[in-house]
């Protein structure tokens, strides 16, 4: 990447601090900027990492700035997103980047009129585990891959979320919260899905806050599925039963399991960059993997306890930028991730009217990263 771009941070709530510190590891990219609705939000951030701190508006206006990196609540990123394109600079959101296919269709075409580029999160399919998953995958060595299954559930956020009440409601619930780490990744190594079906429901219609704080001993209202379970059909041919829940004590079934012609493979949790990788043959016989010497998948983070893991969050948007440069398709691009709110709206819908529905957008799968690609993105 030959050019610096400008970095603005649009909300400094607690996942702006991983962005601030983990950009200066990529070639390319300077955070000069932060704003928040709530000037006070904006200034200890800014303080911290020693940035400049701004209003929302000054931000979109900062002249010294090529993208805005949108770290607002999911029911503004689409608004906010929108005033970032307008503003004539690049936008990077965190997932999921809209709630609904037309506001990403808006977003799409906004962009494609003025030249811009919209990237969203997760980036962790960029991990080296993940990325060791696909090479694997894309070799053969498994077979054809024809079904497998996904699972991602909890008790639920009350009982360590001090104000969890916005989890609980339209536009949230663990689809569309944590769903984008598990379709993104199941379209990372498959491709796009073709079509699903899903069944949904919710086990109390209010929550009661557990978690340590000002809330705590309250109750918030339910207004979204908090069970779901789907069946997706990938356009490879693949089937995968997907099951997204807030209403689990506990279960034991692994994060992503995918069952090839000639054997298995267990992908660690798509929420972390990194994790331990398991095969299996024809005969049952599993085989933890060695893994690979790939930049994302070195720990950096947690060194001094027991479990170190490897965080490389910001992969995505310094990806996207290098993009510009060399010409390349994004891999976290505005492509994959409106497949990826296709998807999952499409299962809160067939969850209600408890229909087969076919998908109306489609998507490439998402560029390999080998190590080199990593390293290339690293200072």
């Amino acid at each position: 990447m030959t050019k610096t771009f400008g970095v603005g941070i649009m909300g400094a709530g607690n996942i702006s601090g991983a962005y601030l510190r983990l950009a200066p590891l990529f070639k390319g990219l300077e955070v000069r900027a932060v704003a928040d609705i709530i000037p006070e939000a904006a200034k200890k951030r800014a303080d911290e990492y020693g940035v400049k701190a701004q209003t929302p508006d000054e931000l979109l206006k900062n002249s010294e700035l090529d993208v805005i990196v949108n770290l607002t609540i999911p029911a503004t990123h689409y608004s906010v997103s929108m005033d970032i394109i307008s503003a004539g600079k690049h936008a990077y959101s965190e997932k999921p980047f809209v709630l609904s296919l037309e506001e990403g269709m808006a977003l799409k075409k906004a962009a494609d009129d003025r030249g811009l580029r919209v990237g969203s999160a997760p980036d962790t399919f960029l991990g080296g585990a993940h990325q060791q998953a696909r090479q694997i995958i894309d070799s053969g060595e498994l077979g054809k891959i024809m079904s497998g299954t996904t699972h991602v559930m909890s008790r639920g956020m009350e009982h360590w979320h001090p104000n969890p009440e916005f989890f609980f409601q339209v536009g949230a619930g663990p689809i569309l919260d944590l769903g984008p780490y598990y379709v993104t990744e199941l379209i990372h190594l498959l491709g796009p899905v073709k079509r699903l079906s899903a069944f949904t429901n919710m086990a109390r219609t209010e929550r009661e806050v557990t978690a340590e704080g000002p809330y705590k001993g309250s109750f918030v209202k339910v207004g979204t599925p908090t069970t779901i379970h789907g069946v997706l059909e990938f356009a490879s041919g693949a089937i995968v039963t997907i099951g997204a829940s807030w209403d689990v004590a506990a279960h034991g079934h692994h994060n992503i399991e995918l069952y090839g012609t000639d054997g298995s493979i267990f992908v660690p949790d798509p929420n972390f960059f990194g994790g331990d990788l398991v095969t299996a043959n024809l005969s049952g016989e599993r085989h933890t993997v060695t893994p690979w010497d790939h930049p994302f998948g070195k720990a950096n983070q947690d060194l001094d306890k027991p479990n170190p893991r490897a965080n490389y969050r910001t992969a995505g948007l310094a990806d996207m930028m290098h993009s510009i440069d060399a010409g390349y398709r994004a891999r976290c691009g505005l492509d994959v991730a409106l497949h990826v709110v296709d998807v999952m709206t499409s299962l809160l819908k067939a969850g209600e009217s408890g229909q087969v529905l076919t998908l109306s957008t489609t998507c490439e799968r998402p560029l390999a990263l080998s190590p080199q690609d990593a390293q290339a993105l690293l200072r």
